[in-house]
């Protein structure tokens, strides 16, 4: 199958004359950990793009690695209330075992200190099972669901690279980085930056296989910064299909197995939430969602815990104001979010000023 399906914004990207402008000579990354650069054939930035739109997989089987380091601030609110545990989401390092033969065939495998949690895909049959606590839930997909996970947080260097090539267009330079060693294999390295300076990424970094062309890894560095702050790599890969015994979950011996909701279209959303819209394109792209709960929770004290726990969180952040009213502002290195007294929750990759702008301009 091929790694990268059909998808409009990769189209123009094939080498047709002066559809792509290719600036070569881009700045390489520092990695957290590279063995010495192999000497490749040398291959332009187009003739990557190519190499990866055209690969094709027939199955492959590895350990990951996934780093995050997002300089979140400390939220004060949460006190004891499972701030380690929320933090561990989007911050530190994590060991996943993949298993891939198919869009219907995948297998991760969250690897932790006292056991791991196995996320099986087989066809429309979807297995959760937690090895510490011996529970697995089962799914069976609709025909929608079936199709695809859109929208999900990427755990594999394919699934991340196809997130970021999926938008790349004429804001974006594209270039070549120095070649690299990944898991024991010669790869290229594709550069992609924004060129508009108000997003906060500085480069993406996309590690090739020189020979099966697909990624290895995949890095996010912020603007000013030489280090990734997220990173999802290959430490061991083998390109054989795995066997189909992999994809088949049979509940272990006292485990608790329950069926889970079956997903049905798109989730309902809370009373008076309306679904998010996108303002602008590319790397400065804003997403705005409308969530009067949020808005009002700040001077709730209620009494109950989930309340006065998010009116806590809330209180605790530091507060922003301008012509486009009032709010409080979560600031990390890769993303910015706002949110205003009206109830409006404003996201993107990119600098304050530019939420405050959209926030203007969506009153």
């Amino acid at each position: 199958m091929s790694v990268f399906q059909t998808r409009p914004a990769l189209r123009w990207l094939v080498p047709t004359g002066a559809a792509l402008a290719v600036l070569g000579g881009g700045a390489a990354v520092g990695t957290f950990a590279s063995a010495a650069e192999p000497n490749l054939p040398e291959r332009s930035a187009a003739q990557l793009l190519v190499d990866l739109q055209t690969a094709h997989l027939d199955g492959l089987s590895g350990t990951v690695i996934k780093r995050a380091d997002l300089g979140l601030p400390s939220l004060a609110g949460l006190g004891a209330q499972g701030s380690a545990e929320l933090a561990t989401l989007v911050s530190g390092t994590h060991t996943l075992r993949v298993w891939h033969a198919g869009p219907d065939q995948a297998r991760v495998a969250l690897l932790g200190t006292l056991g791991e949690t196995d996320l099986i895909r087989n066809g429309r049959d979807v297995w959760i099972w937690d090895s510490q606590t011996n529970k697995a839930e089962h799914i069976t997909l609709g025909e929608s669901a079936a199709a695809g996970r859109p929208g999900h947080l990427p755990v594999t260097p394919q699934e991340a690279a196809e997130q970021a090539l999926a938008a790349v267009d004429p804001t974006t330079r594209v270039s070549v980085g120095r070649s690299a060693s990944i898991a024991g294999r010669d790869a290229y390295e594709l550069v992609l930056e924004p060129r508009d300076a108000t997003s906060l990424v500085g480069q993406v970094t996309i590690a090739i296989d020189a020979v099966e062309h697909v990624p290895l890894r995949f890095q996010v560095v912020p603007q000013g910064s030489s280090k990734p702050a997220f990173e999802v790599a290959f430490t061991q890969v083998d390109f054989t299909r795995p066997d189909p015994a992999q994809f088949a979950f049979n509940p272990p011996p006292g485990a608790v197995a329950t069926e889970g909701v079956r997903p049905q279209g798109r989730p309902a959303l809370p009373s008076g939430v309306e679904r998010p819209t996108v303002v602008g394109s590319g790397w400065t792209s804003v997403l705005v969602a409308k969530v009067p709960q949020l808005g009002a929770a700040e001077d709730a004290r209620t009494g109950d815990a989930g309340t006065d726990l998010l009116a806590g969180l809330l209180g605790g952040l530091p507060e922003a104001s301008g012509e486009w009213g009032h709010g409080r502002l979560v600031s990390g290195k890769l993303f910015t979010a706002l949110l205003t007294d009206d109830g409006r929750l404003l996201v993107g990759a990119v600098k304050p000023e530019r939420l405050y702008e959209v926030a203007q301009s969506t009153r």
